[in-house]
């Protein structure tokens, strides 16, 4: 081998080596769900089994506001919910290689410290659509029929979007939480937070400061938004609700601003 070949990996860019560590860390997550697919299955679990509750035994006794079929309202709102819930999973995974010191690992080796959680949240991308897509095949299978077109491509993108906004939410956590344990603690914040929102009830229908309170949760704008998106629009009072395609744009923008800085911090302090 040449004196110029030995030198060709010191001439390739930090770029390229960011890119490269980035590709492992993916590498590494998605042989984790190939070798233990009952983690996805888990995951999809109970939004599945709330499908099948809320559009089946409570879907004839709820209402959507100016009439329509509570499958074409409750859908949207399920698939956000889903990808509302991944944070907990992205925590546990985190927390998890912290304690058992991979983490540790990662820091001991030549690589980009960013990488990590960048290589986290790209693997957390791509288990989100296929977590989408099982949904969106049992939604199918119960009479679900959305429009098709531009619009199911935009609000699959919307979900996608909240999922990436929430990704860092779920590393800064997982960096700080002690434990696994205390990690699936979480579902305890998740589940309240996506409750007070219109997945499975329009904020019309709530009392007053409910409502209020549900309009301006995040998980509701993408509902309402992919709602629209899919064909089957609800009404809503507020400017909130009027701009939900606006709004299911701007907040995983602030969120993102918010905890993907907080992430990386943490995980810095963690390097040094």
């Amino acid at each position: 081998m040449s004196a110029t070949d030995l030198s060709t990996p010191g001439t390739r860019s930090a770029a390229h080596w960011l890119l490269a560590d980035c590709w492992n860390i993916v590498r590494r997550g998605l042989t984790h769900y190939q070798r233990q697919p009952v983690n996805i299955a888990w995951q999809l679990g109970f939004p599945i089994m709330s499908v099948l509750l809320y559009g089946y035994v409570f879907g004839s006794a709820m209402k959507v506001p100016g009439g329509g079929d509570y499958k074409d309202f409750l859908m949207p709102g399920m698939f956000a919910m889903t990808m509302a819930f991944g944070f907990i999973n992205t925590a546990t995974v985190v927390v998890y290689d912290s304690t058992k010191g991979v983490i540790d690992r990662f820091r001991s080796m030549p690589m980009a410290s960013s990488a990590v959680v960048a290589g986290r949240g790209v693997t957390d991308i791509i288990v989100a659509c296929a977590e989408l897509a099982i949904m969106m095949l049992t939604a199918l299978a119960m009479g679900w029929r959305p429009d098709g077109g531009a619009g199911f491509l935009g609000a699959f993108g919307l979900l996608l979007w909240l999922r990436f906004s929430l990704i860092w939410i779920g590393v800064w956590l997982g960096l700080i939480v002690p434990n696994p344990e205390a990690a699936g603690g979480l579902f305890a914040v998740a589940f309240p937070f996506t409750m007070i929102s219109s997945i499975f009830v329009a904020p019309q229908l709530m009392p007053d400061w409910l409502g209020w309170v549900a309009v301006w949760n995040p998980i509701s704008s993408t509902a309402a938004a992919t709602r629209e998106l899919f064909g089957n629009p609800v009404d809503g009072d507020t400017w909130v609700e009027q701009h939900a395609l606006l709004m299911a744009g701007v907040w995983p923008v602030i969120l993102t601003a918010i905890f993907l800085p907080l992430a990386v911090r943490r995980f810095q302090k963690l390097s040094r």
